[in-house]
């Protein structure tokens, strides 16, 4: 992947190598919510079944009356605004910068503005907009303060755990999990995650929610090749063996996959990303359109 000449963004705060608070993690206090001890049993029963832990979590915190409570503030400390100097932090800053230049035109042409998203990078664990989160849970998007929170040692458990792809073809592989993030914010510009959101809450079920947010996450794929696309045909970004990578990745963290390596079978109705197969196939998408309107997952045409 070219990325050397990308833009980097501003928009990044480097929260890695530590927290203030106590020296360490907070204790859970009463009052509501759930404490620093189910949200680690939670993060890894969604590891082991294949389903995203912060659906877990967002179920446990409704049934006991609020969000995770601590007793210190849970704060990065030391955070550094800016695109760091370290080569890792340097790619990141130049996707995302991308990621913003390649949104900011796509936004235009239908006359909009594209505000971008923050990104934080941390390592272990931090407390954000939607509350707290570990490394395990992987990269998200909190729409709530629109950040996208990264630490990057997904990127190695990408090719150690999950084969999804291997040297410098990582890369590109690395700048679509990015992309993908970066779609949830595109999704929350444009208002189709708050739609989403209340759908899933009169859905009455948890089958009918999951089904939704699949949806959900197919688009944010197909939005990533979107990106990829408009990217490549400015930057002439991609090489040879980048979107090979890309689909492996998008084929290695497919639920379907994660569920077979967990427990040795699959149960597509737990689904909350989509399959491999379904990954890859919105990724394709989005990659060889280049426009959003070829990523609508929620028509009821659609063949997810």
């Amino acid at each position: 992947m070219r990325w050397e000449d990308f833009r980097r963004s501003d928009n990044i705060e480097d929260a890695r190598g530590g927290y203030e608070g106590g020296g360490g993690f907070g204790l859970p206090i009463g009052g509501g919510g759930i404490g620093i001890g189910t949200v680690v049993v939670l993060g890894l029963i969604g590891w082991a079944l294949g389903i995203d832990p912060r659906a877990l979590i967002h179920t446990a915190e409704v049934a006991t009356g609020g969000r995770t409570q601590y007793e210190q503030p849970y704060r990065p400390r030391n955070t550094r605004p800016g695109a760091p100097s370290d080569q890792m932090g340097q790619f990141v800053a130049a996707v995302l910068g991308n990621t913003e230049d390649v949104w900011s035109k796509v936004f235009q042409e239908s006359n909009q503005t594209y505000r971008p998203p923050r990104l934080r990078l941390f390592s272990g664990a931090v407390e954000g907009g939607c509350g707290y989160a570990q490394s395990a849970m992987g990269p998200f998007y909190c729409p709530r303060d629109r950040r996208i929170y990264l630490d990057t040692s997904f990127f190695r458990d990408i090719q150690q755990r999950f084969k999804g792809c291997s040297g410098k073809a990582c890369e590109f592989a690395e700048a679509y999990v990015i992309a993908h993030e970066v779609g949830h914010h595109v999704q929350n510009v444009l208002g189709i995650l708050s739609k989403a959101q209340a759908a899933q809450r009169s859905a009455g079920s948890k089958l009918k929610a999951n089904r939704i947010q699949v949806r959900v996450e197919l688009q944010a794929d197909c939005l990533a090749g979107v990106w990829a696309n408009r990217s490549n045909q400015k930057w002439k970004t991609i090489e040879p063996g980048d979107v090979e990578a890309a689909l492996q990745t998008a084929s290695a963290i497919g639920d379907d996959r994660l569920q077979k390596r967990a427990r040795g079978y699959v149960v597509p109705d737990a689904f909350t990303h989509g399959s491999s197969a379904q990954r890859m196939r919105w990724f394709s998408t989005g990659l060889k359109a280049g426009k959003v309107s070829a990523c609508n997952t929620f028509s009821p045409t659609a063949q997810l």
